[in-house]
């Protein structure tokens, strides 16, 4: 593990509340897809330190990457505030919710901002051009939440990737949504991954809805624990 003082290098827009944040990356140092990190800021007059998933694959170099949905607190009001150039320090390469690629056959549940760590994993196959078979079922409330889709639907097109978007916000028009609707459930998941026993599943999420997929999995599926890899996403 290495502490470090980095650069804001640039800010991306990636729906109307969330952002991706790149600072620059130490060289020499890399991480595993699904880590996470430490970040500290000024807020005030006090530095704060909060823990992020890198969005980025250990494939796509010279930054470090995460993505956060911009919130009322005075964290993500200084965050939100930075420009390119200013400083921060990060701590990584943290956790072990990662990619093992042993495993042919894998399957994400995720919903919201716990796509993140995903996003790495799934970017980080396709550019290895492993041979691993992933279906991703990812719930959002609405279609203009749906975050990393341009990214999400570029992989699909160069690797054994699946990915079935469900949204469950009662305003949704059928008429123009044509995928899934409705929060993930044993019978979505028996209709979508029909071989769900062969696979190992990363549920990343909210806490409770982390939870609800766990005891899906156990209690409906029957799946064992050692199937099943979790981490949970608290907001602030």
């Amino acid at each position: 593990m290495v502490e470090f003082e980095t650069r804001l290098i640039d800010v991306i827009e990636r729906t109307n509340t969330v952002k991706s944040f790149r600072f620059e990356e130490k060289p020499g140092e890399g991480f595993k897809p699904g880590q996470f990190f430490s970040l500290t800021i000024k807020v005030g007059l006090a530095d704060q330190t909060k823990y992020f998933s890198f969005s980025n694959s250990p494939t796509e170099k010279g930054y470090i990457e995460f993505t956060k949905r911009i919130t009322e607190s005075e964290f993500s009001k200084a965050l939100d505030k930075l420009e390119a150039g200013d400083i921060a320090k990060i701590k990584m390469p943290l956790g072990k919710f990662t990619l093992e690629e042993e495993h042919e056959k894998i399957a994400f549940l995720s919903g919201g901002i716990g796509i993140t760590p995903i996003r790495s994993m799934c970017k980080f196959v396709v550019d290895k051009k492993l041979k691993t078979d992933i279906v991703l079922l990812y719930s959002n409330r609405t279609e203009a939440g749906i975050i990393f889709r341009g990214d999400f639907d570029d992989m699909v097109g160069r690797s054994n990737l699946r990915v079935v978007h469900t949204l469950t916000s009662s305003d949704i028009d059928k008429k123009a949504w044509k995928g899934r609707t409705g929060y993930i459930t044993d019978t979505m998941i028996k209709e979508e991954i029909p071989d769900y026993k062969e696979r190992i599943f990363y549920i990343c999420g909210p806490p409770k809805m982390v939870e609800g997929m766990a005891n899906i999995l156990k209690d409906k599926l029957a799946l064992s624990k050692d199937k099943i890899r979790t981490e949970n996403f608290a907001g602030y």
